[in-house]
């Protein structure tokens, strides 16, 4: 910006399109608030904004109080009605979680477009409102491809895939002209894949086809993930070859599929492949590649490759790839060296860390470690049962009731819920999740009649059998 800056600074007259390249090249900079100061400097020399100013003036903001003023001086300026204005306002409102504001916004503007809906839904997605969005939506005048992408995103961001399903349904259905973008079949992917409906997911792979997609790098990964989730590795592989060109967020896709369903040998390979093809490994890969060799218990190689990130590739390793070394050792039962690891880390370790030492040590026997981390888990995180109940189960292990009885009444004292347990199960295209003792089931009568009749039958079974 010193060599813009020393050329602005030479020309006798700017007119407004030379402030707004000014305001713009401060806003990309590590220090953006120095736009608002050029456009102090504007406003000193008797230049008026004009409607594209105020847009790149509000990325300029590096705060509420620079924001806010800014509104004002769109109000001042009389540009309160200008949809372009008001729908870069309400996503800098939103990009500070004052939401409040970003709707008031809205609400101020009578010619709000799509463009202004989008991007209040889009903030309150952002924020976890997925129903205030929903409601927004669901008010909207016309929609295009863009909102509906954007609801369903927002659906499966926030891990509401069965309501991102049923939207993509409600699309195809009411909206027949309306051809659904890239964008909008990886948010339903992602969605697929959260939720493991296979059948359902299959069918979008199907009409991507039918339409005639690119396998583009976004919708491409997209298809990865989601057929390396639901466990067809295969299929994941095909889609792989059929993309014209990979980035480092395919191939890293296509290695974590490798592990995740324990092809731990294919997942190493693909790093190797990855690099002779000229990509570079990032974090993300590491994960992966690292998640592979714990898998597979391949202690010297996960190693090899921990050291490898930063030596040959300057990559700092994070609390993600330190957990991934932690499992690796608690899983090899070298929880000496897993100790060892967490307490020489040079990021402060999180409870996930905590709970892979403490899967080894159960593994393994290490039951007076074991106590240890578990104790100090519960105190990281006070209110997740999980915690309470893997403790528990140690004590069970060492017969000290009295350890168990006194973690139940500390649950109580501290009022931690406890998650039931459930699973899901895809029917006909439908995925139907059940909890333990949940009869919420429309279907729920004749499936517990039809548990009830096999579990009577394998009593009788059992009797047969042990009969004299």
């Amino acid at each position: 910006m010193d060599y813009a800056t020393s050329i602005f600074d030479g020309i006798t007259l700017p007119n407004i399109f030379c402030w707004n390249t000014m305001i713009n090249g401060y806003s990309k900079t590590a220090k953006p608030e120095k736009g608002i100061l050029v456009y102090t400097r504007m406003r000193s020399h008797e230049l008026s904004p004009n409607m594209y100013t105020f847009p790149i003036l509000s990325k300029a903001c590096s705060g509420l109080f620079s924001l806010s003023q800014v509104h004002g001086q769109i109000v001042k300026f009389g540009m309160i009605d200008d949809v372009y204005v008001i729908s870069s306002l309400i996503h800098s409102y939103s990009k500070y979680g004052t939401l409040g504001s970003a709707r008031q916004a809205f609400d101020e503007n009578p010619n709000r477009n799509i463009v202004c809906w989008t991007s209040l839904i889009t903030g309150y997605c952002f924020h976890g409102l997925v129903h205030e969005a929903r409601k927004l939506f669901d008010r909207m005048p016309e929609r295009n491809d863009v909102c509906w992408s954007a609801m369903m995103s927002g659906y499966a961001q926030n891990e509401c895939f069965n309501e991102a399903i049923q939207l993509f349904h409600e699309l195809k259905d009411r909206c027949l002209n309306l051809m659904p973008n890239q964008s909008l079949l990886v948010s339903v992917l992602n969605a697929c894949a959260g939720l493991g409906a296979s059948l359902e997911g299959k069918w979008i792979h199907s009409y991507i086809d039918e339409k005639g997609f690119e396998y583009g790098l976004e919708l491409g990964t997209a298809l990865i993930e989601f057929y390396a989730k639901c466990g067809f590795i295969e299929t994941a592989q095909q889609v792989f070859h059929k993309m014209r060109q990979h980035d480092v967020m395919s191939w890293s896709a296509m290695i974590m599929g490798a592990a995740i369903n324990g092809y731990i040998d294919f997942a190493l390979k693909l790093l190797v492949d990855m690099e002779k093809s000229g990509t570079k490994p990032n974090a993300i890969t590491f994960i992966g590649v690292l998640t592979a060799c714990s898998h597979g218990g391949l202690v010297d190689e996960g190693w090899r490759l921990f050291d490898s990130m930063s030596r040959d590739y300057g990559i700092i390793p994070r609390i993600e790839h330190y957990g991934c070394l932690v499992d690796l050792l608690g899983r090899a039962g070298k929880i000496k060296e897993a100790e060892q690891l967490i307490t020489s880390m040079p990021i402060k370790p999180d409870a996930i860390i905590w709970g892979a030492l403490l899967n080894g040590c159960m593994m393994h026997g290490h039951l007076e470690l074991g106590e240890r981390v578990g104790k100090h888990l519960i105190e990281v995180e006070p209110q997740h049962s999980g915690r309470y109940v893997l403790l528990a189960n140690m004590y069970a292990i060492m017969a000290r009731w009295e350890g168990v009885s006194e973690l139940r009444r500390l649950m109580m004292d501290r009022e931690v819920t406890t998650v039931s347990g459930w699973s899901s199960i895809e029917v006909g295209g439908d995925v139907h999740k059940f909890i333990v003792a949940d009869k919420s089931h429309p279907l729920s009568g004749e499936i517990y009649g039809l548990l009830n009749q096999l579990k009577k039958e394998m009593i009788a079974s059992k009797s047969r059998a042990y009969s004299p």
